[in-house]
């Protein structure tokens, strides 16, 4: 067996992702990155056992890499105000210094390997944020509600901010920058939405 070669996989690593956000899954092949990454097809393999390891692995690799960022300075035991400011902040660093490979995750999620990966993601970020959301429901800072309409309300706004931020425009069809106060501005709102 060959041995790895870090500067391979992370070539790999590279054109999967692109060619993912470029064409999408159904365009993907591992003949088109073996060419793309310029290895051959058989070192492709030395990583990964098949197209749907390579996908899966990278998208839990960056999807790690957010949940590392999104938890940087940030305490369960935090107030929920303090919390939440802390988590949109690392998200929205994380979001705007890896655009492409939030592109990645999302052509990810709406195929059927998202299920494999939504109950990794589900473990990691319930053990800390499920921590934090109940602390906040005890002690009297968040009204209790169902996961869903929570995250729906807590991240989706910041999601939308960063989307915009991302088109450089908004639906006003106006240029469109996310800035600290916007944020600031929009989880004051978040907070008192949440406030019981």
């Amino acid at each position: 067996m060959r041995s790895r070669d870090e500067q391979k996989k992370l070539a790999i690593r590279d054109k999967t992702i692109e060619m993912v956000v470029r064409s999408g899954l159904d365009g993907f092949s591992m003949q088109k990155l073996a060419r793309a990454a310029g290895v051959s097809p058989a070192t492709l393999y030395i990583y990964y056992k098949d197209r749907e390891d390579l996908l899966l692995q990278l998208c839990l690799e960056i999807s790690d890499e957010l949940f590392q960022a999104s938890i940087q300075d940030f305490d369960p035991d935090m107030h929920f105000a303090e919390g939440m400011r802390v988590q949109w902040r690392n998200r929205a660093k994380f979001f705007l210094e890896h655009p492409i490979e939030l592109e990645f995750i999302e052509q990810i999620r709406y195929s059927p390997m998202n299920e494999k990966i939504r109950e990794t993601l589900m473990k990691k970020f319930g053990a800390v944020l499920g921590k934090f959301v109940q602390n906040a429901v005890t002690h009297g800072e968040l009204v209790p509600l169902p996961f869903e309409v929570y995250w729906s309300v807590a991240y989706a706004p910041l999601y939308q901010l960063l989307k915009f931020h991302g088109q450089e425009s908004s639906y006003a069809n106006k240029k469109f920058q996310i800035t600290d106060e916007i944020m600031e501005q929009s989880l004051q709102l978040i907070l008192k939405a949440l406030k019981p």
